[in-house]
């Protein structure tokens, strides 16, 4: 059992869950597309995470937990080719543009 506490982020951290949920058909497409996310955007300067998860009763619908150091790193992945790439085939592979939910720590 890891019992290992992480450390906590700066105060500057930015901390949110995108929820992307795939239009008919395209859940495997879309689910691969954020995969490719993964790998390069925890090598990006400033990520201090990026998981993907898979809602069990609503499959086609994905939470993708993200922090970044601050807003400059945000910006900063925002503007990499791999996410550039991502975003393009937001029309196709999604229902809507993803949703970004702020999230403030508590403890």
């Amino acid at each position: 059992m890891n019992t290992r506490i992480p450390a906590a982020p700066p105060a500057t951290a930015l901390t949110m869950i995108a929820v992307l949920i795939a239009r008919p058909g395209q859940r495997d497409a879309l689910r691969q597309a954020l995969t490719a996310l993964i790998e390069p955007t925890h090598a990006e300067p400033g990520c201090l995470d990026y998981r993907l998860f898979e809602l069990a009763d609503e499959p086609g619908t994905f939470y993708m937990r993200e922090s970044f150091a601050d807003q400059a790193a945000l910006d900063t992945h925002f503007a990499t080719p791999h996410f550039q790439s991502f975003a393009a085939r937001i029309d196709t592979l999604m229902v809507e543009p993803p949703r970004l939910v702020k999230l403030t720590p508590v403890g």
